[in-house]
């Protein structure tokens, strides 16, 4: 079997019984919202789900802030210290991933297709250098989840089926090994090989504000005229209570809202909607909205739900913000790329994501950090910070010269007299002894001695 017209590395391993990962663990798309629940017609459609708002500003929110991010090759130098360095084998899958997709259209379709399907599959394309099929990765493609099937065979080995996909390059049905598929997935709950999107838990929470807003939707299609019912003072038959339901609903409802309805016989209109202000519709939506942020760990006023905090430090929400809602998803990205590229685990080479311009301070803040960090960072170090040049000289590290390292010091208190060789503050000749002397009467000279003023 070839994939990109090399061949697959099938082991002895595949030729065993490949087994699937039970389909109740997460691949349906009919979601059930609690056990037992399809039985009862109670369903979350995730088609559904992501039309909601919150859901979609989630989602999209978390993906372009990660998209942003420029992706780093770095290596680790003799001092343990990492710097970003370029390299000819791994350097342009990281910077063009494959023939249809930019970097940031790259790793948008990954995080979409993480916190949608629980489940992100990228398919390897080597270059054969190394012969049969093991060269270095010169493209990854993001496979479609729902055409990607984990299989597991008798001695544990794992693979994936991967149905036909012409844009990745998958032109037939076709088995692949753990090799050539990068797997990141998330929310484990149910089995190791399975990730379950956000949507396993905000599912109903969503479902409920979109029937709030259908029904709102209907209500105000219809002129924002409620629903009721017809009452007349006596028994009427099943033939007549049909044939006025009939007259009523074609003369007074639809388009024809709000024309003039005479009634006769004593017969009443009664309306049975329940108003806004009983349902808490509002309150409902924002309860809503604040599950749906709650799962995807996204502060709500991140996606305009509720007031943004009073806090003049945005580098302080934005960290927040990272930590709660990017960190594990940029650093469980970077963990499967150095393992996808094989410069993990032991290797001097690794990715990284710049996150300097999510973190970035607001300018006041910017300009402390550099002028109290100036004795700790070069000159050339603190304009980079903010995409300056070097400048001549600036690539030394400057302190002040009363400053002393803890070495120096402790070597002049091991002495038994540490002040012994210090010389007399005020350096005049013995012949003019000098006693009782103003301070205003003595001034120093260029060589840092002391003498008489005139």
């Amino acid at each position: 079997m070839r994939i990109f017209g090399l061949p697959v590395p099938f082991t002895s391993t595949s030729q065993k019984a490949l087994s699937p990962v039970a389909e109740s663990r997460g691949w349906y798309t009919i979601l059930e919202p609690f056990a037992g629940a399809w039985q009862r017609n109670i369903k979350v459609n995730r088609d559904n789900v992501l039309s909601n708002p919150a859901n979609f500003a989630c989602k999209t929110l978390i993906a372009s802030d990660i998209a942003k991010l420029r992706v780093k090759l770095v290596a680790k130098d003799s001092n343990g210290i990492w710097t970003e360095v370029d390299n000819a084998a791994y350097g342009p899958v990281l910077r063009k991933p494959n023939h249809f997709q930019t970097r940031n259209q790259f790793w948008e379709s990954w995080v979409l297709s993480k916190l949608g399907h629980g489940n992100t599959y990228a398919l390897k394309q080597r270059d054969n250098r190394g012969g049969q099929g093991f060269g270095n990765v010169k493209a990854l493609y993001v496979l479609d989840p729902n055409l990607v099937t984990p299989l597991v065979s008798e001695d544990g080995s794992v693979f994936y089926q991967l149905q036909q996909d012409n844009l990745s390059g998958v032109n037939i049905d076709v088995v692949v090994p753990a090799s050539e598929i990068i797997h990141d997935r998330y929310n484990c709950l149910f089995h190791p090989l399975v990730g379950l999107s956000p949507i396993f838990a905000n599912g109903v929470a969503a479902t409920q504000a979109l029937n709030i807003q259908n029904g709102s939707a209907r209500f105000f299609g219809n002129r924002s005229m409620p629903s009721g019912i017809l009452t007349a003072p006596g028994v009427i038959s099943d033939e007549t209570a049909k044939r006025l339901k009939e007259n009523w609903d074609k003369n007074y409802t639809g388009e024809n809202v709000g024309k003039v309805a005479v009634l006769g016989d004593n017969l009443k209109f009664e309306s049975m909607a329940m108003k806004a202000t009983d349902a808490q519709l509002i309150e409902q939506l924002k309860w809503a909205d604040t599950v749906v942020c709650s799962t995807y760990h996204v502060p709500p006023y991140k996606v305009g739900i509720g007031q943004m905090p009073s806090v003049s430090n945005v580098q302080a929400l934005n960290l927040e913000y990272y930590s709660q809602a990017l960190q594990h998803l940029i650093e469980a990205a970077e963990e499967c790329l150095d393992a996808g590229l094989g410069i993990g685990y032991g290797s001097n080479l690794g990715v990284e994501f710049d996150t300097d311009n999510l973190l970035r301070m607001d300018s006041v803040t910017q300009m402390e950090v550099i002028d109290k960090g100036k004795n700790t960072f070069t000159p050339d170090e603190a304009r980079a910070r903010i995409n300056l040049g070097p400048t001549p000289g600036g690539n030394v590290v400057y302190r002040q010269q009363q400053d002393f390292s803890l070495a120096a010091l402790a070597k002049r208190d091991s002495q038994d007299d540490p002040f012994a060789n210090e010389k007399t503050p005020v350096d005049v000749a013995p012949s003019e002894p000098v006693r009782n002397v103003s301070p205003l009467k003595v001034k120093s000279n260029c060589a840092g001695h002391y003498e008489k003023a005139a």
